[in-house]
């Protein structure tokens, strides 16, 4: 086999591992299920999200330097702690990890042992997230390795049998901006901030197989990234497909891991819940200590090892204990804020930054990221209840404001400003404007 394609095939699943979550499959199902037969639209908005925006992430990584820090030092070192810590915390304790424990539960033990106390569970999944990241043992990578397969292919089952004897047909469900629903619906899978953290270990790994310079390193990234879209592609689209066909079947109000139940006995029987079930509580937790260990790592670093990564990882397991006791709903309910308000600013980033080539000046990134952070931070305010009437106002007469995308002319308006200041600075000063230009390395 050529080394090449080989490592495209290797990458290529890598990168499904790494965005491919158990705790993710409770997205799709429900976005079908509530759009009905706008599920298409929906797909596309959700898929653009969660697969085609985290892999221009760890492109655009790979084009500025293959460094998290060479895509957000752009506008400062002080930002791009700040947006990295935060995206830690969001991909570490404050969501990520506690959902895999909720999903655990709700998924795995009360289907199979019914009236569980959910905080003894908590604490004893928990527990053994702690016993496996602290001892950096590879038992839970060996037996994910064998159940992540039956997982998939266990989905695959339920994909293949959904389309071919589906439960019901798509309904109109009176959903509107079906693809602006999907889009953001996306951001709870947290794959887009996720990437521009783990790109540095992408590009790294591309690098110790011989891939030296940044055109070998770009190529097969970019190849790589469409192994990945078309696996995770499949499973999505799949299950957002069989999701609608069960939109008039079940009650509207069915919860997100209920309707997944659902659909799965109803396709496969009731045998399916302990494989299924089994298998999903098992990825679940090597996703938690996946998550645990690289968030404890980071935050031990940026201490400058101050505080110990033992000390960080017991402080994640109680915190993540605590929170997942609250359930898969309410967790997903608490992240929007913080994710309506870092998803356009990691957006925009991923954007500029893949125009490198064509933006030369500083000023136009830090503007067209704090344009766009102005708007998400009151769009953040408002998904808690705090409206501010005429700023209200102003941005719903925003262009693109009804379908969510608010931010985007806030953007552009904060890079032509940005892009001025910059010019004027320099005439003042008599310096060059190329000296503070940046250029793709």
């Amino acid at each position: 086999m050529n080394k090449n394609f080989k490592n495209v095939l290797v990458t290529g699943f890598a990168l499904f591992s790494i965005f491919f979550g158990a705790g993710n499959l409770i997205f799709p199902p429900t976005l079908g299920f509530i759009s009905g037969d706008k599920w298409l639209w929906t797909a596309l908005g959700f898929l653009l999200t969660c697969i085609s925006l985290p892999l221009l992430g760890i492109v655009a990584v790979a084009i500025v330097g293959g460094r998290t820090e060479d895509l957000t030092n752009k506008i400062g070192k002080s930002f791009g702690t700040i947006l990295c810590s935060i995206i830690m915390l969001s991909i570490g304790p404050l969501f990520c990890i506690p959902r895999t424990g909720a999903t655990t539960f709700e998924l795995g033990v009360q289907p199979l042992l019914g009236n569980v106390n959910p905080i003894l569970v908590s604490i004893i999944y928990f527990t053994i997230t702690y016993i496996f990241t602290m001892n950096e043992s590879s038992v839970v990578d060996k037996v994910g390795s064998i159940l992540t397969p039956i997982l998939l292919i266990a989905l695959f089952t339920i994909i293949f049998k959904g389309i071919i004897t589906p439960l019901g047909n798509p309904i109109n469900t009176g959903l509107d901006k079906a693809f602006s629903k999907g889009f953001t619906e996306g951001y709870q899978t947290m794959d887009a901030l996720g990437s521009i953290i783990l790109a540095q270990m992408v590009i790294g790994s591309l690098i110790s197989k011989g891939y030296k310079t940044r055109k070998d390193q770009i190529d097969i990234t970019i190849k790589s990234g469409i192994v990945s879209a078309i696996c995770l592609g499949t499973v999505y689209g799949g299950l957002l497909y069989i999701g609608s066909t069960a939109s008039g079947v079940f009650p509207k109000d069915t919860t997100r891991t209920e309707l997944l139940i659902l659909i799965t006995q109803g396709l496969l029987g009731d045998w399916s819940k302990v494989i299924f079930g089994g298998a999903i509580s098992i990825a679940c937790l090597t996703t938690s200590v996946g998550l645990t260990a690289t968030t404890a790592n980071y935050f031990s670093k940026l201490s400058n090892g101050k505080i110990s990564y033992k000390s960080i990882v017991l402080a994640i397991c109680i915190f993540s204990c605590f929170i997942s006791n609250y359930g898969v709903e309410t967790i997903i309910k608490l992240a929007v804020p913080v994710l309506v308000t870092a998803y356009p600013v990691v957006i925009v980033l991923i954007v500029t930054n893949l125009l490198c080539k064509y933006i030369n000046k500083k000023g136009i990134y830090t503007g067209s990221v704090y344009g766009a952070l102005l708007v998400s931070i009151f769009g953040s305010l408002s998904s808690i209840g705090i409206k501010i009437s005429f700023v209200e106002n102003i941005i719903n007469k925003l262009p693109l404001a009804a379908q969510g995308f608010s931010w985007i002319l806030p953007a552009i308006i904060g890079g032509v400003i940005g892009a001025l200041i910059q010019s004027t600075e320099n005439r003042v000063q008599g310096t060059d404007s190329r000296e503070q230009n940046t250029e793709c390395r």
